[in-house]
């Protein structure tokens, strides 16, 4: 009878531990789930600034650059699935594709001397500037985090307690590709310097 007790007794002690242990590890991971979430919902915030910003910015370079028809369809498309992208993974697809039409909006204004110099521009170009840094620091927090995420629910025996709850992968990351974070920078200094003297020796004169 006394060894039933004390086996009964070591069980209980046994599954309180097991279920503190469990509930704990459940709340740590909801906690990090929420820090996901919180995170993904500043870098919401910067992009929709950036979408806003943009139909001013295409709005100018276009009263000088009328014939760039195609670069400015893609904006807007872009522009358009990013608003109306409903998941993280759909948005971060379609800023990909917003960061590759304005890279290609910014080179072309480099042949447009009069448009580098209007004011306008330039304050728009600046505020879009601005917005371009912030969402490069949410984003750089945004992938921290989710990386702390799957890497605590993926440890063991954090991964049986998160199969148990329902806690999955996010695997909703900014991916970094060659070149894609550094956008052109409008050159705003459109002196054109003088032409360099030729070196070349004369021709000999006809006899």
């Amino acid at each position: 009878m006394k060894i039933g007790i004390v086996i009964v007794v070591i069980l209980v002690v046994l599954a309180l531990i097991l279920g503190s242990s469990y509930v704990g590890r459940r709340n740590q991971m909801a906690v990090k789930r929420e820090a996901v979430n919180a995170e993904w919902a500043q870098v919401d915030v910067v992009l929709q600034r950036r979408a806003d910003l943009i139909p001013n910015l295409v709005a100018t370079v276009k009263g000088f650059a009328v014939h760039e028809e195609q670069v400015f369809s893609e904006i807007a498309q872009a522009r358009s699935a990013l608003i109306g992208a409903r998941t993280p993974a759909d948005k971060i697809a379609a800023n990909g594709a917003l960061d590759s039409a304005l890279s290609r909006l910014l080179v072309i204004t480099e042949n447009y001397p009069q448009l580098k110099s209007n004011e306008n521009f330039r304050r728009q170009q600046d505020e879009l500037d601005g917005t371009e840094n912030r969402i490069a620091v949410e984003r750089r927090r945004y992938n921290e985090v989710v990386q702390d995420y799957n890497t605590y629910i993926s440890l063991f025996p954090n991964s049986l307690v998160a199969s148990m709850s329902g806690f999955t992968r996010n695997d909703a990351y900014f991916k970094t590709e060659e070149g894609a974070r550094t956008a052109p920078k409008v050159n705003f200094d459109f002196q054109k310097s003088a032409p360099a003297p030729s070196t070349a020796a004369p021709a000999p004169a006809k006899p």
